[in-house]
């Protein structure tokens, strides 16, 4: 009888285990599980994809419409229509960007070479950094020094003229903005180019010595 009762016991085990095995074999409802961990991800890729895309057109319109603008601004009578000009760039973006905001910079310099270049200065001391007792050539007239020696508008005859858009827009996908997108994009176009030759270029600047 207790050999009887034993191999019951051994029985009921091993059928307690077979059950286990089965169980854990059963597949069912995994499938659904890997798709709610894995789209979520593959989601945001795939927005992620489309957002630089649509950054990249987005850039890609404002300098072609920058490059045209741009033309058009080296023309004599470019001063008086500059709104004019800039609401054109504005028009061909918001075809594809409706919702964005534009800041524009014009910057005039008497050659190419010294595009975004600072004024010079006399450094006295040798350390590379114009400190406020040294003398320096104010070439945009301003009466201080910058890091940038061009002169804000469009310059006269021959000068060559820095034209810089910023476009912002929001992100198409807002609710990415959770998962560290930006709220807004920001897409910049700069083209550079000489006035027309309708008059004499006006170069002159004057040395100040705090």
């Amino acid at each position: 009888d207790r050999h009887q009762d034993r191999r019951v016991e051994v029985v009921a085990v091993i059928a307690r285990l077979r059950a286990l095995l089965r169980r854990g074999s059963d597949d069912r409802g995994v499938t659904i599980i890997e798709v709610a961990v894995i789209l979520p991800v593959m989601l945001l890729l795939l927005m992620g994809i489309v957002e630089l895309t649509y950054q990249a057109y987005v850039r890609s319109t404002l300098q072609g419409a920058l490059n045209k603008a741009g033309r058009d601004s080296t023309l004599e009578n470019a001063a008086a229509d500059a709104d004019q000009i800039d609401g054109k760039v504005i028009a061909m973006v918001r075809q594809i960007a409706p919702s964005a905001t534009f800041q524009t910079t014009r910057m005039s310099y008497a050659s190419f070479s010294d595009v975004g270049k600072p004024e010079a200065f006399n450094d006295a001391n040798g350390n590379g950094v114009r400190d406020s007792d040294e003398c320096f050539e104010d070439v945009n007239g301003n009466g201080s020094w910058d890091t940038d020696r061009g002169k804000q508008g469009l310059g006269g005859a021959d000068d060559i003229v820095s034209y810089t858009t910023t476009a912002t827009y929001p992100t198409l996908f807002p609710f990415m903005v959770a998962a560290g997108f930006p709220e807004l994009q920001q897409v910049t176009a700069t083209t550079v180019l000489r006035n027309q030759p309708f008059g004499q270029q006006q170069v002159s600047s004057k040395v100040i010595c705090p």
